[in-house]
């Protein structure tokens, strides 16, 4: 049986959420009801007509056309939809990585492609993002060691979990730099791009910055809607090629409901009025939650997201993150995600996006827990 390891954030939070009083590990904002996304302009009658027979498995021409416009130079060939952005994750990487081949991984991140390099490829090496001049910032020394003869695609979060930091145009030139060096893939993992604390304007993308770059994405994180499982890649036409055999043998196809909701998400307009509620919502429940950090005085340490519903917190206390959330789990009944699932150590994530009373009442509980 080949081995891979346990994905131990997604197990955590498939074996809990459901079960706690307040879930504070969602890293979304509250999701869209069908009836939000369509509203007033749409022709609900025809898209309850919708046949449920087969689409095609790369996504219908319109949704491609309407993810590629979100990306300068992109063509629908450019494009190919999949079951949410971890699929989109899974294809890349396996199409990517080869035996013998490395991965460089940045850190803090959503540790699948942390357990994805050395199966697909021989291993994963870490470059980091880490705390420096108020804000979360490249290591640059750390990217250098890392992306070595052997690296064949260096993986991004941008904007990053668990932290919500945007990397600088610098800070994207050194990855470009550094990939091209030695004529790596750059993967820019960008599920959260559209979700920015304080402009209207999204995080910059990796898109067209080198010839060697795939963009996953999707509608679970800054779309709010999680539930219809649409992820995309952004690609090279003969890479996207190659993506395909690897998804037909996988999901085959995304959902006909999904792929017509994804393409009518993704018409400009709309596109911008879903991101503008991911903004007001972020831009709302963000003060009380930084309210409670600032009232613990000096057991937490925090740097403000730049995008994204979530915030990462040190803490300074002798407990392991891990052990530290589950103490809390059993005991207030509130679910947070370790540092330690993403790869950091003392602290925590906490997601902010949804009810802003619900989310009070577990900080309460959290806060209690920290001075037991």
């Amino acid at each position: 049986m080949a081995r891979i390891d346990p994905f131990e954030m997604e197990r955590m939070q498939s074996l809990w959420w459901h079960l706690v009083d307040v879930d504070l590990s969602e890293s979304g904002v509250m999701p869209m009801s069908i009836r939000d996304l369509l509203g007033p302009i749409a022709d609900a009658e025809a898209f309850m007509g919708t046949r449920l027979g087969y689409p095609l498995s790369e996504g219908s021409h319109e949704t491609r056309a309407n993810i590629a416009a979100w990306y300068e130079g992109a063509t629908p060939e450019h494009v190919t939809v999949t079951n949410g952005g971890s699929e989109a994750n899974l294809l890349t990487l396996w199409t990517l990585l080869n035996p013998g081949d490395r991965l460089a991984f940045m850190v803090p991140n959503y540790l699948q492609g942390m357990g994805l390099g050395p199966f697909f490829g021989d291993r994963t090496d870490t470059f980091r993002l880490k705390t420096q001049g108020g804000r979360w910032g490249l290591d640059l020394e750390r990217l250098e060691r890392a992306v070595t003869k052997k690296t064949e695609v260096v993986m991004v979060c941008n904007p990053n979990n668990p932290t919500g930091a945007v990397l600088t145009e610098g800070e994207m030139d050194a990855i470009v730099a550094a990939a091209e060096r030695v004529g790596a893939w750059i993967v820019s993992d960008e599920i959260y791009r559209g979700a920015e604390v304080d402009t209207d304007v999204s995080s910059p993308t990796f898109w067209g910055r080198y010839e060697r770059v795939v963009i996953t994405s999707g509608l679970s994180k800054a779309f709010a809607m999680p539930g219809l499982r649409v992820g995309w890649i952004v690609a090279p036409p003969e890479l996207i090629r190659e993506v395909w055999i690897r998804h037909d043998y996988t999901t085959l196809t995304p959902g006909m409901v999904s792929d017509v909701l994804a393409a009518f998400a993704m018409q400009p307009e709309v596109r911008e009025n879903i991101l503008a509620r991911t903004r007001a919502i972020i831009r709302t429940n963000l003060p009380p939650l930084e309210e409670w950090i600032a009232a613990q005085g000096d057991l937490l340490t925090y740097v403000r997201p730049v995008a994204g519903a979530i915030a990462y917190m040190k803490y300074d206390l002798p407990e392991r993150s891990t052990a530290l959330a589950d103490r809390i789990r059993q005991e207030q009944s509130v679910l947070l995600v370790p540092g330690d699932m993403f790869g950091l150590g003392r602290g925590f994530r906490i997601g902010f996006g949804f009810d802003v009373d619900e989310m009070t009442r577990g900080l309460e509980r959290v806060a209690h827990a920290l001075k037991g």
